[in-house]
C-alpha cells in the first residue's frame, strides 16, 4: 500500500487542474441539467444509476427537469408494466427509483450498507440484541412471499412470534435486510396510497443478482458524477474502503486533481464542458441526487458562506427543493395552493442571494413552465419571489405574476 499512495501522489501532482465551474459544467451535462434531452424516461433513470424517492413524486420533477417533453403518465406507466420500482434501502439506505434490471443487479453490491445501515445506523438493530436476526428476516420473506404486505401488516405478524420484542424493529429488520420493493399506486402520478412490500420474485418473477464486486457500478457512478474522489464516491453509496477497489480500476480511469490538490477519477470519455459554458435554471426536487452524490458539494452548492440562511430556516427555503442559478443552488421553492381560492396554485421562489433582474426574469419563467407541469388542473397560476436570503437581500424583485 506504500507504493500505491506514493504512485496516487505522483499522479495527483502531474494531473490537470479542474476548477469549480468545469466541475459544475460536467455534473451538469452528465446530469442531463445543462439541456434538457431527448430519451425515454427509463434510459434517463438508468443513465443517473437511480433517482432517490423517498418523496414518491420527486422524481417526476427531476426527470421534467432533464428531459424534452417528459408525461407523467410515462413514468408511471413504467412502474405500473413493472420495468421500474421503487427499491427500499438502496444508496445512502434510501428509497431510489431504478429500472428493474438495474436494481436486480445493483441490490447485491450494496447489501453490507443495509446490513449495517440497520445494525449500526438505526435503532431497530439495537432493539433486536440478543434474537436470532436471521430466523426474524427468513419468516418476515416468508410472510412476503406468500403475498405483498405493508409494514404495519409485518409489524403485526411478527410480534405475535415474538411478543416480547420491539414490533418496530422486527419489522424493519425485514424492510432493511430483505431486497423490497413498494408496490403502486405507491409513486404513480397523482395518486397515493400507503408502501405495500413486495419481494422481487412476487413482483418481478426473478430475483436478485449475487455478484457484490462494485467496480462497474463505480464506473458507472462518475460517468454520471463525475470527474470525483473516492470520498466521493463513498458519499454517494455509503460502501467504505474503495481505495482499493479505484486503485484496481485505475488503469481503465484518467485522473484530474481540484483546487486543493485532491485526486479526482473519471471515466476516459466523460464530458467536460468549457467552464464558461451557459447553464439555465433548473428547479430540482428536494432530494435530488445531484445534491446528495459528493463527499465536497461545492461543485453544484456553491460556497455557501454566501448563503443567509440559517440551519433552523432550511426546511422552510427548501421545502419544494432547490433552484440552479448558472449551474449552482442559488433558490429555494415549494407550491402554495392557497384556500378559498379553488384551484389556484403559487410556485414560490426563495433566494439565498440576491439574483440579478435578469436572472429573476428567466428563473420565473422557468417557475411558470414548472408550475403548468406540476399544477395543471389550476384556475389561477402565479409565481411568487420572497426577498433574497443572502448577503444584500435588499436586491431583487419581489413580486409576482399569474397566468
Amino acid at each position: 500500500m506504500v507504493d500505491a499512495y506514493a504512485r496516487d501522489v505522483r499522479v495527483t501532482s502531474s494531473a490537470p487542474i479542474l476548477g469549480r465551474r468545469a466541475l459544475n459544467r460536467a455534473l451538469l451535462e452528465r446530469q442531463m441539467l445543462r439541456q434538457r434531452v431527448a430519451l425515454p424516461a427509463e434510459t434517463a433513470i438508468e443513465r443517473l444509476v437511480g433517482m432517490q424517492a423517498q418523496n414518491p413524486f420527486d422524481p417526476y420533477t427531476a426527470l421534467w427537469s432533464r428531459l424534452e417533453g417528459f408525461e407523467p403518465g410515462e413514468l408511471s406507466g413504467l412502474i405500473e408494466q413493472r420495468r421500474v420500482v421503487r427499491a427500499t434501502s438502496m444508496m445512502r439506505t434510501t428509497i431510489h427509483l431504478m429500472s428493474a434490471d438495474d436494481w436486480l443487479d445493483l441490490r447485491a453490491v450494496l447489501q453490507v450498507v443495509s446490513d449495517r445501515g440497520f445494525t449500526t445506523g438505526s435503532p431497530f438493530g439495537r432493539q433486536l440484541q440478543g434474537i436470532d436476526v436471521d430466523e426474524v428476516v427468513r419468516v418476515g420473506r416468508d410472510l412476503l412471499d406468500e403475498k405483498p404486505r405493508s409494514i404495519a401488516e409485518l409489524r403485526a405478524l411478527l410480534k405475535d412470534l415474538w411478543p416480547d420484542r420491539d414490533a418496530d424493529s422486527l419489522a424493519y429488520a425485514v424492510r432493511y435486510l430483505v431486497p423490497l420493493v413498494q408496490l403502486p399506486p405507491r409513486g404513480l402520478w397523482g395518486k397515493g396510497g400507503l408502501p405495500i412490500l413486495a419481494t422481487p420474485e412476487t413482483w418481478l418473477g426473478r430475483s436478485v443478482g449475487g455478484d457484490s464486486a462494485p467496480d462497474e457500478m463505480i464506473l458507472r457512478y462518475l460517468a454520471a458524477f463525475g470527474p470525483a474522489s473516492v470520498m466521493d464516491i463513498q458519499s454517494w453509496c455509503w460502501l467504505t474502503r474503495l481505495g482499493a477497489v479505484v486503485e484496481r480500476l485505475r488503469p481503465r480511469l484518467r485522473t484530474f486533481r481540484d483546487e486543493t490538490g485532491r485526486e479526482l477519477f473519471d471515466i476516459p470519455d466523460g464530458p467536460l464542458p468549457d467552464p464558461e459554458t451557459a447553464a439555465p435554471p433548473r428547479f430540482l426536487p428536494t432530494f435530488d441526487n445531484v445534491l446528495l452524490s459528493h463527499k465536497d458539494r461545492s461543485r453544484i452548492l456553491g460556497d455557501q458562506a454566501d448563503w443567509a440562511v440559517g440551519p433552523n430556516q432550511f426546511d422552510d427555503v427548501f421545502r419544494g427543493g432547490s433552484v440552479l442559478v448558472d449551474g449552482f443552488v442559488r433558490a429555494g421553492w415549494r407550491v402554495e395552493r392557497e384556500r378559498g381560492r379553488r384551484g389556484a396554485a403559487t410556485l414560490v421562489v426563495i433566494p439565498v442571494v440576491p439574483l440579478s433582474s435578469s436572472d429573476e426574469a428567466v428563473v420565473g419563467d422557468e417557475a411558470e413552465r414548472l408550475l403548468g407541469f406540476l399544477a395543471s388542473d389550476a384556475t389561477q397560476r402565479d409565481v411568487r419571489f420572497e426577498p433574497a436570503r443572502g448577503p444584500g437581500s435588499a436586491a431583487g424583485l419581489t413580486g409576482s405574476r399569474s397566468r
